[in-house]
C-alpha cells in the first residue's frame, strides 16, 4: 500500500502533501479545492485500508490545515487586515512543522533499532575482588597436606587391598578344541567369527583375546588341513569350511 494519500479534486490530482505545498507556493488556487471531497476521499481511503495510525494522523493534520488555511482566505479583506499572520505564513509554518515531525520520526525510527540496555546489551556490574580470603583458622602447608593424603591413602589401602578383576582369556588351544569339533558338523562355507565362544562378547578385553585365537587357530589348522579358509574381499568376513577330500575346491 502506498504511503501517500493520492487526492483526486477539481482542479488537482495528487498526493495530500504536494497539494499543501503547491498552495504555500500559490501555484495552486486553494479557494477552489473542495474540502468536502477531500474529506470524503480520506474517510474512503481509511475505511478501505488498513492505515497506520501515525500515517492516518499526519493526513488528518494536513486536511485541517488544508481546511482552515481556506476558510481564512475565503473570508473579506478587511476581516482579515487585523491579523498577524496570513494563510501563506500559515502554510509556511505547516510545511515546516511537518518536516520537523519527519526528523522526528526518523529519529525515533534510529533510536529503536539501536540495541537496548538490559534487553539487548547489560552493564557491567560491580566489580569483583579476587582477594582470597582465609577464614578457616587452619594452619598447615602443604608438605603437611602432602604427607597427611599420602598416610590415609595407606591407611585405606591396608584395609581394602587392590584385586584385579578376574579375567577368562580364551587360548589358541581353546580355540583349536574347539573348531575341531564344530566344524566337522559344517555342511557348507561358514563365518569364522560365529565360533566365538558364547560368553566372549560381554568382556571387550576378552573378546579381542577369544577373535586373535579363534583367527590363530583357524590358520593353523588351514595349514594342517584339515579346513578350509576364505576371503573374498579385503577386511572382509573368514569364511571356514572342512576339506573335502574327494571333491575339489568350490
Amino acid at each position: 500500500m502506498s504511503e501517500t494519500l493520492t487526492l483526486h479534486l477539481e482542479g488537482f490530482d495528487g498526493p495530500l502533501d504536494l497539494l499543501l505545498e503547491l498552495a504555500r507556493a500559490q501555484k495552486v488556487d486553494i479557494a477552489k479545492i473542495s474540502i468536502l471531497a477531500l474529506v470524503d476521499q480520506y474517510l474512503a481511503v481509511i475505511e478501505r485500508e488498513r492505515v497506520r495510525l501515525e500515517l492516518a494522523a499526519d493526513w488528518l493534520v494536513m486536511a485541517a490545515w488544508l481546511a482552515w488555511l481556506k476558510s481564512r482566505l475565503l473570508l473579506p479583506p478587511e476581516e482579515t487586515a487585523g491579523e498577524e499572520e496570513d494563510a501563506e505564513a500559515l502554510a509556511e509554518r505547516l510545511t515546516e512543522r511537518l518536516a520537523a515531525l519527519e526528523a522526528m520520526r526518523a529519529a525515533a525510527l534510529w533510536l529503536n533499532r539501536r540495541p537496548w540496555l538490559g534487553h539487548d546489551v547489560f552493564a557491567r556490574g560491580a566489580p569483583e575482588s579476587l582477594t582470597s580470603v582465609d577464614r578457616s583458622g587452619l594452619a598447615a602447608d602443604l608438605p603437611s597436606l602432602l604427607q597427611a593424603y599420602v598416610a590415609a591413602r595407606r591407611r585405606a589401602l591396608a584395609r581394602r587391598p587392590y584385586r584385579p578383576k578376574p579375567r577368562k582369556l580364551w587360548t589358541v588351544q581353546d580355540a583349536i578344541e574347539r573348531l575341531t569339533r564344530l566344524v566337522g558338523a559344517l555342511p557348507s562355507w561358514e563365518v569364522l567369527m560365529r565360533f566365538l565362544p558364547e560368553d566372549a562378547s560381554a568382556d571387550p578385553v576378552e573378546r579381542r583375546a577369544a577373535v586373535a585365537s579363534t583367527l590363530i587357530a583357524g590358520l593353523e589348522m588351514a595349514r594342517g588341513g584339515g579346513i578350509e579358509l576364505r576371503q573374498e574381499e579385503a577386511f572382509g568376513p573368514i569364511h571356514v569350511r572342512r576339506r573335502e577330500q574327494e571333491t575339489g575346491d568350490e
